[in-house]
């Protein structure tokens, strides 16, 4: 990066890498940003100080949470938030011709020096009307980071939120992968699907851009091509593989299999259940494992799942273990998925007793084929063996709800509260700069979000506390915290001196998301009819919120 695009960061004290993605610049925005930001600044407002809160107004997936995400880029968008001449000149151009010359001038000089930016933690699990970040600034400038900053929250936590989901349903001990490249809503949307699943819980990805950017591990084998593209063992030149502790070498591996093959279409146990097995499907297999002995996983389901596809590899494994080896697993991409890994795991229990070789029943079952939340639930229902599930399109394109929908909202301007009406309740904004809490009970669940006002006293563990509905009179509960979070924190000081919270490694996001979860009553989370998450208000700050309602809202008058 050069000079100019640092100087942000270094005024905050601290160089910050510019955004992943290098089409996230000042000008991915509106143009209504810059007409308004012209209009501030002829009118001389554009250095007055305002709030602005970045909040959602409803849960996605008919649930009841969801996990934020998105505040890293967001914060290396305003760390280098600088405007190049060339992009001022395109401004220029695009504006109305009445534009001023003392108006380019200051898009020249403007940063986020002046910026300050309170964010709850990325991958904690959030609630509709709670402000995600919360923005002050000189009106003009943070107006401008609206479109930006919405954008980098808005798809992040929907993804992050959807691989939470299909991690709950799939259950802690089963591993996830994201196989949704190839599906995804552009190169931009595949890198970021990638990262937001892996906080959100998924293990693995197949987007090697997305591995080698945020060190997500990478999984993979060969498709339904490379088995196919085999048209017999005479195809295999190399035969010989060398033992795993490279004490002995095999001089004929397929001659090996075949022997293996043999011996369990033989097995008086299986009831003659396999006979002849597709051969270049079985050449395909040992080609692979030749030149992948520590990592053979094969993709079953080209031919036949049951009469080919698990025999061969059986055959493939064994060869395999005789060397010292041992074979990861089959996946499995079409058929009934519940009943075929069913029968899977029970030839492997079978093979496993008859020629002893130790957990070779526990071998590894993966499944894909367009999974998705409803999917694995089912699959869950019918009972089955899958060890790990490969889940793309429906996970990467959020199939289920295209959009969140945060917005951004002035909530302050130069120390005076604004609030903004509506006719439709669940529209209207909470006013005026807020501090917001986290309130665990007895058994280690969080109970209620309640925000107050930014100079009301911090609410005390063991002391009973009001927390009302921000709109509804009849509807509040007194709680005596047990455990009490603030949850909004400073990851972008500005000029103001505070502390700056430091932005955590992905892994550590992706822990801290799932440590989250688990911190929620299980009511809260479930899948199907969850309960609602109460999100409150302090008494004070509800009796505020309905002055200045009162005072804002024109009254009619009747003829």
């Amino acid at each position: 990066m050069g000079e100019k695009s640092n100087k942000a960061s270094q005024n905050a004290g601290q160089v910050v890498d510019g955004p992943t993605n290098p089409m996230v610049t000042p000008l991915l925005t509106d143009l209504y940003q810059f007409t308004m930001a012209y209009a501030y600044w002829k009118a001389g407002k554009h250095n007055e100080r305002a709030v602005f809160d970045l909040y959602f107004r409803k849960n996605p997936f008919a649930g009841e949470f969801t996990v934020f995400a998105g505040l890293e880029e967001c914060i290396k968008l305003i760390a280098n938030f600088k405007l190049t001449e060339e992009e001022i000149s395109f401004i220029h151009q695009s504006l109305p011709g009445s534009c001023e010359e003392g108006f380019l001038h200051y898009l020249r000089e403007i940063d986020c020096s002046d910026v300050e930016v309170y964010a709850i933690s990325e991958g904690t699990v959030v609630f509709p009307k709670v402000p995600l970040l919360r923005l002050e600034g000189p009106v003009a400038v943070v107006q401008l980071l609206e479109t930006p900053v919405l954008n980098l929250v808005n798809f992040a936590s929907l993804v992050a939120t959807n691989a939470a989901r299909h991690r709950l349903v799939a259950g802690k001990s089963k591993m996830l992968l994201e196989f949704g490249l190839r599906r995804a809503q552009g190169p931009d949307g595949a890198i970021g699907a990638s990262k937001y699943c892996y906080i959100g819980g998924f293990d693995a990805t197949s987007n090697a851009a997305a591995g080698r950017l945020f060190g997500i591990p990478l999984r993979g084998t060969h498709s339904h091509a490379f088995v196919s593209s085999f048209m017999g063992r005479d195809e295999i030149l190399e035969r010989t593989l060398c033992s795993s502790d490279g004490s002995s070498t095999c001089e004929d591996f397929v001659a090996l299999v075949q022997s293996w093959l043999r011996k369990i279409q033989l097995l008086k146990s299986l009831g003659g259940t396999f006979g002849d097995t597709n051969q270049s499907e079985l050449a395909a297999f040992i080609s692979y494992a030749l030149a992948f002995p520590n990592n053979f996983l094969a993709l079953v389901d080209t031919y036949d799942v049951m009469r080919s596809g698990v025999p061969n590899f059986c055959a493939v494994a064994l060869a395999l273990d005789d060397l010292g080896y041992k074979a990861v697993g089959i996946r499995l991409d079409s058929g009934d998925l519940a009943y075929l890994s069913c029968e899977a795991r029970k030839i492997f229990h079978i093979i496993e007793k008859e020629f002893g070789v130790p957990d070779f029943g526990k071998t590894g079952i993966t499944a894909s084929n367009d999974l998705n939340e409803e999917t694995l639930d089912g699959l869950k229902k019918q009972g089955h063996e899958v060890d790990c599930f490969g889940i793309g399109t429906y996970l990467v394109t959020c199939y289920a709800q295209a959009a969140l929908g945060c917005v951004f909202k002035l909530v302050e301007i130069n120390n005076k509260p604004r609030i903004k009406l509506s006719e439709d309740v669940s529209k209207v904004s909470i006013p005026c700069k807020k501090r917001c809490y986290r309130l665990y009970g007895k058994e280690g669940y969080s109970l209620v979000d309640i925000m107050t006002g930014e100079n009301e006293p911090c609410p005390k563990v063991g002391e009973r506390i009001l927390c009302r509905h921000p709109f509804s009179e009849s509807t509040g509960a007194y709680v005596v915290p047990k455990r009490v979070e603030e949850l909004l924190k400073c990851y972008w000081p500005g000029k103001s001196g505070k502390e700056r919270q430091e932005l955590p490694a992905l892994k550590d996001i992706r822990e801290y998301c799932i440590r989250q979860l688990e911190q929620m009553r299980p009511d809260h989370i479930r899948r199907l009819n969850p309960t609602p998450y109460k999100v409150s208000v302090s008494a004070n700050l509800y009796d505020f919120i309905h002055f200045l309602w009162l005072n804002e809202a024109p009254v009619g008058e009747l003829h």
